[in-house]
């Protein structure tokens, strides 16, 4: 047995002539095992695992081709080795049949029509492929990893302010118009659009619809850091605002690994404000409800496509009258049911932000003060640090009524939240002291909404407590649930929606994309008979990082 080594110096080849050419040497007469790598740190790791890396291969750079060989004889492996020119000709010569553009701009020339652009060439080089491709005012599917984290901020930011969308990067699913990008499913074509930061995710669930009978709109994947607090969720924003405006899609279906809680609740918001049922799986994220307004929270995979598919011929929420705008930005909550007031701080928690409590789901929600509201508030009156040498306020009501002014003379406090408890030893009429203090806070901007607990049979007589709290002004709801919704959907999105939205024609006209990368990109595309022409990219100054780098800055002169 014998292992014999060879470096290219400086050549590069895509990862799929790599792998061809791999396994071509594996057909070789005696060839027990074969390598054909970039030679970076990472490869060469994995080489030596298979023991596969030789002394003389230490010599290699990281823009170096790597090509190793282990025959049965030192023979065999030099006669193998002799034969990789031969093979990568054949390659070579089936790419020279037809022209291939070096460049961006020389392949816009040739199909002026592409809208897309697909990268899918080494991370160190991919970022500014992109920037090409925005620059031509491109969308783009960046399947590329390993790109800097503030590439990618840099680029998504660049996209957003020009309208155009930037999947990715580690981006590996898209279904756009009825064509697949990188590894997507064949699916029929329907009304369940897509939001995915993971790309087995998406397809995942794009599978589960069309084998339910149902099909997809479109499914944009977002790259898996898309939803990481330092990036912000960009993309997810653009393309949910993108399918909510898409006429074809009737049902939006967000998939992602745990995202950063902030960022979920900004995101979370803006679906809510959609105007469709969307269909939650933040895998890991605990879900607040079943329902929540027009969203609906799946604990998998499988079930986001049943309550997508199920939601295309569900009923629609029913629409509560009317509200006046609100001007104060914060929700304070002052409750009485320590249970009800820790629900509110679940269900809440997913949509605003920041949220603090006297009692907090998360350690990080801890009110400094509970006498001293800040943010979005919601407070248990019944805590301790309340109740030492005072009633219940199921019994007394004094604390919240002083509370109530309180809140309402902040002009930053656009809605206070209230639960009125009824039934056996409780306050014997809880309406006749809230209403009026209700009353005499009302202002402009400022909104009550009052969850009332109780029954008919209560002797408070309920029917009667509620109409004195609605004349006094408060919005009134006997399911906390639904008074949990209206609250969240009140405060609208916590984020502004993109500077220049994404025209509707990035998923609707037909698709025509540059290919530049993995060529089976390329060959899965022309096969789902969409027009696409393939580059003949190369990385500058021959992979040289350092000579590349001089370039770089000489060009930015």
């Amino acid at each position: 047995m014998n292992i014999q080594s060879e470096i290219r110096k400086g050549s590069y080849f895509d990862s799929v002539v790599l792998m061809q050419l791999q396994r071509a040497l594996l057909q070789l007469p005696g060839v027990l095992d074969a390598g054909v790598v970039m030679a970076t740190a990472a490869n060469c790791t994995l080489l030596e695992q298979s023991g596969l890396l030789t002394e003389s291969a230490g010599g290699a750079a990281a823009d170096d081709t790597l090509i190793v060989v282990k025959a049965e004889s030192e023979n065999a492996a030099r006669l193998a080795l002799a034969q990789v020119d031969s093979l990568l000709n054949r390659k070579r010569a089936a790419v020279d049949a037809e022209f291939r553009p070096r460049s961006l701009e020389a392949a816009v020339r040739l199909l002026p029509a592409a809208g897309w652009v697909l990268i899918s060439v080494p991370g160190r080089f991919a970022a500014d492929v992109a920037r090409a491709a925005l620059k031509l005012r491109k969308h783009v599917f960046l399947y590329s990893d390993n790109v800097a984290l503030e590439d990618e901020i840099e680029l998504k930011q660049t996209a957003r302010a020009q309208g155009l969308l930037l999947l990715g990067p580690d981006c590996g699913t898209a279904i756009v118009n009825g064509i697949g990008l990188g590894f997507a499913n064949r699916v029929r074509r329907g009304a369940v659009g897509i939001v995915g930061a993971s790309g087995t995710g998406l397809q995942t669930v794009a599978s589960r619809v069309h084998q339910l009978g149902a099909g997809v709109a479109h499914a944009l994947g977002t790259g898996g850091r898309d939803l990481h607090a330092s990036v912000g969720a960009i993309t997810a924003h653009q393309t949910l605002d993108l399918l909510a405006r898409d006429p074809a899609t009737q049902v939006i279906v967000l998939i992602s690994k745990p995202p950063a809680p902030e960022v979920a609740a900004r995101l979370l918001s803006a679906a809510q404000a959609c105007g469709k049922p969307v269909v939650v799986d933040f895998i890991g994220y605990p879900a607040p409800a079943r329902q929540l307004g027009n969203l609906h929270f799946a604990t998998s995979l499988n079930e986001a496509a049943e309550l997508a598919v199920s939601r295309l011929a569900g009923s629609s929420q029913p629409a509560l009258p009317p509200a006046s705008a609100l001007t104060g930005k914060w929700l304070r909550g002052l409750f009485s049911g320590g249970t009800l007031a820790y629900e509110a701080m679940l269900v809440l928690q997913t949509t605003l932000h920041p949220l603090f409590s006297n009692a907090p789901v998360h350690k990080s929600q801890q009110l400094a003060d509970a006498l001293h509201s800040q943010a979005h508030t919601l407070l248990d009156m019944g805590g301790d640090e309340f109740t030492v040498g005072r009633l219940h306020p199921l019994l007394d009501n004094d604390l919240r009524l002083r509370r109530i002014k309180q809140e309402a003379a902040d002009p930053q406090v656009g809605m206070i939240l209230l639960d009125v408890v009824l039934g056996e030893g409780v306050h014997p009429d809880p309406a006749a002291e809230l209403a009026p203090v209700i009353a005499a806070s009302r202002r402009s901007g400022l909104e009550f909404v009052v969850i009332l607990i109780g029954t008919e049979e209560d002797p408070q007589d309920m029917q009667s407590q509620q109409a004195r709290l609605e004349a006094a002004g408060c919005r009134l709801f006997t399911n906390p649930s639904a008074a949990l919704a209206y609250v969240c959907s009140r405060f609208g999105p916590a984020t502004a929606p993109a500077a220049v939205p994404v025209e509707l024609t990035a998923l609707t006209q037909p698709m025509a994309a540059l290919n530049a990368g993995v060529e089976s990109f390329y060959n899965s595309m022309v096969a789902q008979g969409a027009q696409c022409l393939q580059l003949d990219w190369r990385p500058p100054a021959a992979g040289n990082a350092k000579l590349a780098d001089v370039l770089a800055k000489m060009n930015k002169r």
